[in-house]
Order: C-alpha cells, then structure tokens, then sequence
C-alpha cells in the first residue's frame, strides 16, 4: 500500500495509524500547489479531490479521506485495538469523535492558514475553534485519551490538528488537559518515528 502525504498536513494520523500498527506503507509526498507527487505524478489523477491524504491499495484502489483510512487501517490489525470492533456501539463513539474532530476543529483551522483573510474572519475561527476544544479539554480533564484509558485512531487525529494551532498563532494556553494530551501522544514512539520520517522525506514505513 502507499500513503500519499504532505508534511504536517492531516494526513500525518494515518501515518501514526500505521506506524503504531506495524503497517508497511510507502510513502509518496504530494505537493498540494501543483498537485504532483515527489515521483512526478499528476496528483489529481490519483485524487480527484486534489488534497491528501489519500491511499492506494495493493489491487489499486484508492481510499480518501482521513477518518476513513484510520478505520480502514486499524481494521486490518483489530487485534491492536485502535479501533472498536464493527457494529458495537463503542464504534459508533469512535465515529462520533472523529466526525467531531473533522468537522468541528479540522475545517475550522482553514481560513487561518491564509495569510490574506481579513482580521475579523481570524478572530471568529480562533473564538470558534476554542470554543469547541472547551468540549474536548473537558473530556481529557477526565481521562488520558479520547475514548477513555486506550489509545485510539481519533487520538491520532487530534494530536495531527492540534499541533496547527502554533502555526496559526491560536492561543490554546487556557487549555491544560489538551496541552498534557499533546504531550502524551508527541511521547509514543510510533508519533515519533512518523515525525522523523517526513522530516527526513523517508520513503517507506516499515
């Protein structure tokens, strides 16, 4: 199988997803500006929907969107438990919290990252944004991890679109369960390796 990835975009959960499975992956990095993978590729030829991550599977499928691949991916090893198994109600709470965290903090972060929205538009995303991390922070004020005491897929998604908040300059200071929640999953040596390898543009994780 091979991810295709940007550096420090969403598609870095996957990539923890398959590191803390021991799932081997190439890896081929996308330029999301002109759509061409690092082999020279028309990126678009392999998402139409021009933006990872997106993954290509041994019988050339292709599977998109982050929340989707971390299921897929925890599925093949459910041993693992990253995932709750298919049909109980425990998955359907990790579909909750990953719809929650794609919808409600993911797409909010967008408009921060362009240098030419106007101020007011700024300020309404970072006043939205920590109002729903208030949900979160709350939550982790309880327990180590989103679902309770066991890492999961949706651990991995958060940490990825948390870590944004420095780029954008969102002040996330009043939120100290998040900020030791951060730290916790910045910790795990998979997250560490998935980190090294897209700093060093490595091709494969083994």
């Amino acid at each position: 199988m091979k991810l295709y990835y940007s550096p420090g975009a969403c598609s870095f959960s996957p990539h923890i997803v398959a590191r803390e499975l021991g799932i081997p992956l190439q890896l081929e990095k996308v330029d999301t500006r002109t759509k061409r993978t690092e082999t020279g590729r028309d990126f678009l030829e392999i998402n139409p929907k021009g933006y990872v991550p997106a993954l290509e599977l041994d019988d050339g499928q292709v599977l998109t969107e982050g929340p989707a691949i971390v299921q897929y991916l925890a599925d093949l090893r459910p041993e693992a438990g990253l995932a709750p198994a298919n049909g109980t109600f425990e998955r359907y709470r990790l579909q909750e919290m990953l719809g929650y965290i794609n919808s409600e903090i993911h797409k909010a972060y967008s408009p921060l990252f362009d240098p030419n929205a106007p101020a007011q538009v700024r300020q309404e995303r970072q006043d939205y944004l920590r109002k729903r991390y208030a949900l979160l922070e709350a939550l982790l004020a309880r327990q180590p991890y989103l679902l309770g005491e066991r890492f999961s897929v949706a651990d991995a998604y958060l940490y990825t679109v948390t870590n944004w908040a420095g780029y954008v300059k969102l002040d996330l200071s009043g939120f100290p369960a998040l900020a030791q929640f951060q730290q916790r999953i910045a910790a795990r040596p998979a997250v560490q390796a998935a980190h090294e390898a897209e700093r060093n543009g490595k091709q494969q994780v083994a």
